[in-house]
């Protein structure tokens, strides 16, 4: 997989409209300025079009698929159109179902929950913790760290040809790095699966914002995402691709919904007779405004023009990657090297500086947002780092000491919704704090570093 980007610069399009661009925040060394939100690979802040359009269905919100007045028909009509409209975005095939989640995270656990009882898992030590520990009821094989995309592939066929017994396997793999955002081959190692007769899930959390991803074309048996990494709102996700697995498999909550008919039996027990179709697995009142929210988005995203999205992504990703490569002290972190293509999610150390503590300064000093940690890929940022599996190390990095090396990164995301302002004030405000320091006395505070609060900003009361 790539990203043309020659071919599209002359489509490339303004930032979308999101939710929060003109937020104000305060800042320790006094006055306010408008929030640099850099944190997309998080959650990306929601597409206005999205906010307008849950706002516009509000007053019409009904209980869907069983009632019978006109507002629980609209809103079950919203809600199956929703379904189709992400298997259009997606590309799903004819006989694909589209069963609605909570996460990215749910919806893998919803996959390892279906799979055989023989079925063996591959897994790279790459993953995020969403694709790499749901499998804890199978075998699963974990895979070293591959340094180029030939090298997935290669490791991926050696271990599929030598798996013992032959039986039904399944591949997990992202298509975008979380914490370098480097693109994976994932046509290529659908190609491998299926030569060696195991199937592929794609965790598309950070791939579906910034790409598109067709699950015909890309040849992957299922594609799992969220909505809020896809400009949506919190609560919602999507599992697409084959029924069959899903279909035989024990509902992944009991309820209603999931059932199709429930009888009692004469010796006083239950018999359950289950859907077969997506509603199988989604058992429980639906959460119809996230379905809602990530259908619209697969709107926006399709309307605004994917192409255009990508190549001013593109352009962006050239700008943060040349800037940082100013500063000396900047270490940049790759797997498959600095040529490989990616989307708009860059980690990074800077030398001389405890990761939680810088930002904690682009935060209370320049109003930026970014993350600082291991990402929830805690195998992956370690070896990045070439730290021992075995190095003490967390989300959170409690040991926020200024100046002290830390195992953990920094990490700026953007996408669609990102100006031009925000990158501009992320390099500068690198560059500056590289080179004069902090402005500000820092401490470490519940697991995180904040400005001391000798002097600390005025927080506000409410928002």
């Amino acid at each position: 997989m790539s990203v043309p980007t020659a071919a599209l610069e002359s489509s490339i399009c303004a930032p979308l409209p999101v939710l929060g661009q003109n937020v104000t925040v305060p800042l320790v060394t006094g006055g306010e300025v408008t929030y640099a939100a850099l944190d997309y690979a998080a959650s990306a802040p929601a597409l206005q079009r999205v906010w307008d359009d849950v706002a516009a269905y509000a007053p019409y919100y009904g209980s869907v698929h069983r009632g019978a007045g006109y507002l629980s028909q609209l809103s079950t009509d919203l809600f199956e159109n929703s379904r189709r409209t992400v298997a259009e975005f997606l590309g799903c095939r004819a006989d694909d179902q589209v069963v609605f989640t909570r996460s990215t995270t749910d919806s893998l656990n919803l996959l390892a929950a279906a799979i055989p009882a023989d079925c063996q898992v591959f897994v790279y030590e790459t993953e995020h913790h969403a694709s790499l520990l749901p499998w804890r009821d199978a075998r699963v094989t974990y895979l070293n760290a591959p340094r180029t995309p030939a090298q997935a592939v290669e490791s991926l066929e050696r271990a599929l040809a030598d798996r013992d017994p032959y039986g039904p396997a399944l591949v997990c793999v992202t298509g975008a790095s979380n914490v370098t955002g480097e693109l994976w081959p994932v046509k290529e190692l659908a190609a491998a699966a299926h030569a060696h007769g195991a199937r592929i899930v794609l965790d598309a959390a950070q791939l579906a914002p910034h790409h598109p991803v067709d699950i015909a074309e890309l040849d992957v048996d299922w594609v799992a995402f969220s909505g809020h990494k896809l400009y949506a709102p919190f609560g919602s996700g999507v599992l697409a691709g084959r029924a069959d697995w899903l279909r035989a498999a024990e509902p992944y909550l009991a309820g209603g919904g999931a059932s199709r008919k429930v009888a009692r039996r004469a010796d006083g027990g239950v018999d359950v007779d289950w859907h077969t179709t997506a509603a199988r697995h989604e058992a429980g009142s639906p959460n119809v405004i996230g379905v809602y929210s990530i259908a619209s988005a697969c709107k926006a995203l399709t309307e605004a023009g994917f192409e255009g999205l990508v190549a001013r992504e593109q352009e962006l990703v050239g700008r943060v990657r040349e800037g940082l490569a100013e500063v000396p002290e900047v270490q940049v972190l790759s797997l498959f090297g600095d040529d490989a293509p990616r989307v708009g999610v860059i980690s990074f150390v800077v030398r001389g500086w405890n990761s939680s503590h810088f930002a904690a300064a682009l935060s209370a000093e320049y109003g930026i947002g970014v993350r600082d940690g291991l990402f929830c890929a805690h195998p992956l940022v370690r070896t990045l780092l070439g730290s021992d599996p075995q190095d003490p190390g967390e989300c959170g990095a409690p040991d926020a000491v200024p100046g002290e090396r830390s195992l953990n990164a920094i990490r700026v995301s953007f996408g669609a919704g990102t100006p031009d302002e925000h990158i501009d004030r992320f390099l500068r405000a690198v560059s500056e704090l590289v080179r004069e320091g902090a402005r500000w006395n820092y401490r470490t505070e519940d697991g995180r570093c904040v400005p001391d609060r000798g002097e600390a900003a005025q927080v506000p009361d409410t928002f």
